[in-house]
């Protein structure tokens, strides 16, 4: 089957559940072919064009005011409603008592059971990488009709603008959650229909040469592996947070390079600060502690993590004691 209308197949049946933002696949082909028609340059002006590094010419309406801003709203709202509802669910599942009985008495009890937040986990996982394949395609597409590299500098750009799924930090966090309550669900002897013709492969936690890694596979072999080494220690992930930018790193690495205290936290660092990767700015202010993730490795890793327990208490109980010092000086003004 094409992956054109396995999508579509898709996007109707979950529509049919609840409504839900989608790419338009159809619609977007359709536009492309158009601008084959009409808009594509004879062989002789592209050959031209291309020496000169714009094999798309500008005056194409599909460039210019249709193709690329349609996409982008569409993306944009599937990445909004992935994000908001991810976290609606990762933030059910680590509620209080209190609060799990309150969505069970105002009638939601699929909501918190066992089986019922792995699905919503799993359907949530399966529409960030389905839609981030069909926005993968359609660029391709996209890029072969104009014979140009436009499509890849707008997932250049999006990536930028931060409305790619597959850097939301809400992906990782679910895959995550995803394993977390499949193992839970084992220990109590459950067992959860699955979708192989949609979600093949499932998620996992991996080591791959020593190297830890999230992995989720879709049936159609599109794998995507979210790297869990901190690129600051060169050691897995502890106490994990996700930068806007998409990249993970150690809570206290991540302070260090931003140049804050521990205590302050993230939320007080200077906008002008880098991801120590990417050199992005303003990537600290909105940095998600990725707690699903702290759960995991606690568990797939303890020796590791007892260790780095104890050398993280002393080194945040000796900054908290440096920055309180520090406080009373100011105060006291010795």
């Amino acid at each position: 089957m094409k992956f054109c209308k396995k999508y579509e197949e898709y996007m109707q049946e979950q529509k049919e559940k609840k409504n839900l933002p989608g790419v338009g696949f159809k619609k977007l082909k359709k536009i492309l072919k158009k601008c084959r028609r009409s808009d594509h340059l004879p062989s002789r002006i592209a050959s031209i064009s291309q020496q000169h590094g714009n094999n798309c010419p500008r005056e194409c309406t599909v460039c210019d005011g249709t193709f690329f801003p349609e996409l982008q709203k569409e993306m944009e709202d599937v990445v909004g409603w992935f994000n908001e509802n991810a976290q609606k669910l990762l933030e059910l599942h680590l509620a209080s008592s209190f609060k799990k009985c309150l969505t069970w008495f105002t009638g939601n009890t699929r909501k918190t059971t066992h089986l019922g937040l792995i699905q919503q986990g799993k359907d949530l996982v399966n529409y960030a990488l389905i839609n981030a394949v069909a926005i993968r395609k359609i660029l391709k597409k996209y890029d072969k009709i104009h014979e140009s590299s436009q499509g890849q500098a707008f997932k250049t750009q999006v990536q930028k603008m931060r409305i790619e799924i597959l850097q939301s930090p809400w992906l990782c966090e679910l895959m995550a959650f995803h394993i977390n309550l499949k193992e839970s669900q084992k220990e109590c002897g459950a067992v959860l229909a699955s979708h192989p013709s949609l979600f093949g492969g499932g998620c996992s936690f991996i080591f791959d040469d020593g190297k830890p890694f999230l992995s989720c596979e879709l049936s159609d072999s599109v794998k995507v592996d979210i790297d869990l080494t901190c690129s600051i220690c060169l050691d897995t992930v502890f106490d994990p947070i996700s930068l806007t930018c998409g990249h993970i790193y150690c809570y206290m690495c991540a302070c260090s390079a931003a140049s804050v205290n521990v205590v302050d936290g993230l939320k007080t660092a200077d906008p002008s600060e880098k991801c120590p990767l990417c050199r992005e700015v303003c990537v600290y202010k909105g940095a998600v502690h990725l707690d699903e993730l702290s759960i995991l490795l606690k568990r797939s890793c303890r020796d590791y993590w007892e260790e780095r327990c104890k050398t993280e208490r002393a080194e945040r109980l000796q900054q908290a004691k440096e920055y309180w010092d520090y406080q009373c000086r100011s105060f006291t003004g010795l």
